[in-house]
């Protein structure tokens, strides 16, 4: 029997194990995929937000400030790529002005520092590939990017020198209390811990379920992103999101930590958990909305696209607690998912 289970091998089940493998425990991360970092973890934004966007008093928004703030040192320690580049929220139109300004507020209220609104000529001095047609923006410095597959990698190989196993391609059927812990049935066969922590992504719903009469129901949101080729790396140099408002939500344009442009993502609801081919449909609406922010933008140097599903809970909200003795949820762990993961 082991000490502790973990289900789900991306960047929460990952950092779970780091946390976990400090103490004197016989660990196991159960994997469904063939190795760490096959869901939603390697296919996101690769963003570090600042913590202004979640709702205040939330957990995601205590975790999302408190994981911010835990990364750069993280990353020096573990030696994943993170940069910390800034972000900027931009503002359309000046009928928007009071979402930004509640923007603003609430990250002040989450404790994210050095906020401030940045108008028109600060903003394109900061960002000349910004649009004409901005008005005004956010400034978050705390803002970063980071290398998802680096940090769940560099997550699950400390993890393992501390002495966690891990166990791949070993997808869960079925969850069943016995004395002295749960017996988790796999395609692989059955397994028994006194502790199972839940962090299956997109499926952490189906687990949830065999376990509480409470149930969870997780709708997988599928993001259609671009990623552009490093001649198109000096575009932005901030992450530059769009607030929402008279234009819709709009796409982020960012650079990534390898020098490229990412540009997405999409938010489309879908039945398959599995579901993360890109659409014509989606591609179009990522293509039609980078625009509007950001002028100029090479989308011809595009060198590859893909998807990835988020695992979306209707309350919009971390789920991390006990739910039966001995039953951990790291459950509906969305967008800011990767920010939040080191908390």
């Amino acid at each position: 029997m082991y000490d502790i289970i973990i289900i789900g091998a991306g960047v929460s089940g990952c950092a779970i194990a780091r946390e976990l493998s400090r103490k004197k425990a016989n660990i196991l991360v159960v994997e469904r995929e063939e190795d760490v970092c096959c869901g939603t973890s390697k296919a996101n934004s690769a963003i570090v937000h600042a913590g202004y966007d979640a709702k205040h008093g939330s957990l995601m928004a205590k975790l999302n400030v408190q994981g911010s703030r835990m990364m750069p040192e993280l990353a020096k320690e573990l030696d994943f790529h993170y940069e910390n580049n800034g972000s900027l929220v931009v503002m359309m139109s000046e009928d928007d002005r009071p979402g930004l300004n509640a923007l603003y507020e609430n990250g002040l209220k989450n404790g994210v520092e050095g906020l401030k609104i940045i108008e028109r000529e600060e903003l394109r001095t900061m960002e000349p590939n910004i649009s004409d047609n901005a008005v005004a923006a956010l400034y978050a410095p705390t803002g970063a990017i980071v290398c998802p597959f680096g940090l769940t990698f560099a997550l699950a190989e400390n993890a393992a020198k501390n002495g966690a196993k891990f166990q791949f391609d070993s997808e869960v059927t079925g969850i069943e209390k016995i004395d002295g812990g749960w017996k988790v049935s796999t395609v692989k066969g059955d397994l028994e811990a006194k502790v199972v922590v839940n962090a299956a992504g997109v499926f952490a719903d189906k687990l949830h379920n065999m376990v509480s009469d409470d149930t969870m129901t997780i709708i997988p949101r599928r993001g259609d992103y671009f990623l552009l080729d490093k001649t198109a790396g000096g575009h932005v140099k901030n992450t530059i999101f769009q607030l929402p408002g008279k234009f819709g939500k709009g796409v982020l344009v960012a650079p990534t930590v390898h020098g490229n442009v990412i540009v997405g993502p999409t938010a489309i609801d879908v039945e398959d958990k599995d579901a993360t081919a890109t659409t014509r449909a989606g591609l179009d609406d990522v293509s039609t909305k980078s625009g509007i922010a950001v002028k100029n933008l090479p989308l011809r140097q595009t060198i590859t696209s893909f998807a990835g599903l988020r695992a979306h809970e209707a309350r919009h909200e971390f789920f991390i607690g006990e739910i039966a003795p001995g039953f951990v949820d790291c459950a509906a762990i969305e967008s800011p998912g990767l920010s939040s993961a080191p908390a």
